[in-house]
């Protein structure tokens, strides 16, 4: 069983947030026509977002297996001197390099993706509640419309029976006489 609210005004709290919400959507489209270069990246941003870009890609991965291959068939084969012999130390230790670097520039990238997932989390849940706001502001508004509409037809029914009756049209009804000479 879902337990309705009654139609009534929105209240004071609801008010005050629906006007601070259409406030705020203002003021956001204003800043965002005035200057749109207002989210530039910085410099470091956008290195860590071209580094997670490039080694999230699977060029990257082609291409740095395809390495990986050649460097381990080169030291293996007898042709050419094994400059890395295996279990392949260098070899390790640049991929340990390559690691070091590449995790960080990677975490702020994905913390400022996470930054941006967040803030747009935030507008979707004030949008929601706007939402939320202005369809039980329509629904009061419709309530009441329709609350005036049958009282405005009440009364019309009451006075175009009143005038039947007087006019001798139509008697009243049958069942209202015999229930008063029946008690």
């Amino acid at each position: 069983m879902q337990i309705t609210r009654p139609p009534q005004e929105l209240q004071e709290a609801e008010k005050k947030l629906l006007a601070d919400l259409r406030h705020l959507r203002r003021t956001a489209r204003e800043a965002h026509v005035a200057d749109p270069t207002a989210r530039q990246l910085t410099l470091g941003q956008r290195i860590a977002d071209a580094v997670a870009a490039t080694m999230g890609s699977w060029r990257f991965i082609i291409i740095q297996s395809a390495v990986l291959l050649f460097w381990i068939v080169l030291n293996i084969t007898v042709f050419i001197e094994h400059w890395d012999p295996y279990p392949f130390i260098l070899l390790n230790l640049a991929l340990s390099f390559q690691a070091a670097y590449a995790a960080p520039f990677i975490m702020m990238s994905q913390n400022r993706q996470q930054d941006i997932d967040r803030v747009a989390a935030e507008n979707d849940y004030k949008i929601n509640i706007k939402a939320e706001l202005e369809i039980e502001a329509l629904h009061d508004k419709l309530d009441q419309l329709r609350e005036t509409e049958v009282l405005y037809l009440t009364k019309a029914v009451q006075e175009l029976t009143e005038l039947l009756n007087r006019s001798g049209i139509c008697a009243p009804p049958a069942d209202q006489g015999m229930s008063k000479s029946g008690d």
